[in-house]
């Protein structure tokens, strides 16, 4: 199972959200660069970053420090927040960005996932999937629409996509653990599109069930923040 360290960028510094909620804001990082450096150090091989500022935005607003990340530290990196368009993808692949995770328009406009899948190729799209109580959330997880997450990586399935990224917003931040019967559920459906898990990490433990269940990678954000899980434990067990 891959572990993807994160970071999620806010007016330029690397920050921790409780819930999602913008207002419940833990800088970890004032300098973005120097924590990816931290990571890379520390030999990790992929970290997931989240344009915070572009999720609300609706554009890749930190495209040129997310660019610099991957200029200067070498890491593969997946980026999500504010991708509206095949321009953005491009622009991010061009600068040597490893995935771009479609998140709000797989909902709001499903044949855009089917045109960067024909433009870009699986390996490089991923979907995200965030639900708040089961429901698909958009907009940097400010609407909830009426779509189930499970339903949605379905019909994300048939159109080809290989991996989502699934995370439950009550659970992201809290350190409560993950929702485990989800993530049961999103791997015993799939037959063919991976899952990474992502949201509630609290210890060790919660990597190891994930595993056991199936997920192909977890993403851990607070848990190594707060120091919960250190470094040489995340490398370990497959950063």
């Amino acid at each position: 199972m891959q572990i993807l360290p994160a970071i999620d960028i806010r007016d330029g510094r690397a920050v921790r959200l409780f819930k999602g909620d913008f207002q419940k804001e833990t800088v970890v990082n004032p300098d973005v660069l120097e924590q990816a450096k931290i990571f890379s150090e520390a030999g990790i091989d992929f970290i997931h970053v989240v344009d915070l500022d572009g999720a609300l935005d609706g554009r890749a607003t930190n495209r040129n420090l997310i660019a610099s990340i991957k200029e200067k530290t070498g890491l593969g990196i997946e980026v999500g927040g504010g991708i509206r368009s095949l321009e953005q993808i491009a622009d991010y692949l061009s600068v040597g960005i490893d995935r771009v995770i479609i998140g709000s328009m797989a909902v709001k406009d499903p044949d855009f996932v089917t045109a960067a899948l024909k433009e870009f190729g699986p390996d490089k799209i991923v979907v995200g999937i965030d639900a708040k109580s089961g429901m698909v959330a958009t907009e940097g997880w400010l609407e909830t629409s009426d779509v189930d997450y499970l339903s949605l990586a379905k019909a994300m399935e048939e159109k080809g996509v290989a991996l989502i990224v699934y995370t439950d917003v009550d659970r992201d931040g809290t350190l409560l653990g993950p929702n485990f019967e989800h993530y049961e559920k999103l791997v015993s459906s799939l037959t063919k599109t991976q899952v990474i898990a992502s949201g509630g990490i609290h210890a060790i433990s919660d990597l190891e069930r994930l595993e056991t269940i199936g997920v192909s990678g977890t993403i851990v954000g607070k848990a190594y923040y707060n120091g919960n899980i250190n470094l040489s434990e995340l490398k370990d067990f497959g950063g």
